[in-house]
């Protein structure tokens, strides 16, 4: 009989530490506060959560508005012209 609850008990520990592995595995992650050099285009159309303004190649790094509305106007344009 105790062979069968020394079963049963370890039977129970390996299902909840498989339900809190499970759980953690959805639980939020911390986030720790990005500091990127460029924020001045935060606020712009296209900047979304959790990556906001993104500039991969580093075009408008230098934070001028007339290029980065240049840049957005011909993107635009293309983006039409494809369709």
């Amino acid at each position: 009989l105790t062979i069968f609850l020394r079963s049963i008990l370890k039977m129970k520990s390996a299902i909840f530490a498989s339900l809190l592995a499970a759980a953690s595995a959805f639980a939020p992650a911390s986030q720790k506060a990005s500091s990127t050099a460029l924020k001045a285009f935060e606020d712009e159309l296209g900047a979304q959560p959790p990556l906001g303004f993104w500039d991969p190649l580093g075009l408008v790094a230098d934070g001028d508005q007339e290029k980065f509305d240049r840049l957005r106007y011909v993107e635009i344009k293309h983006g039409r012209i494809c369709m």
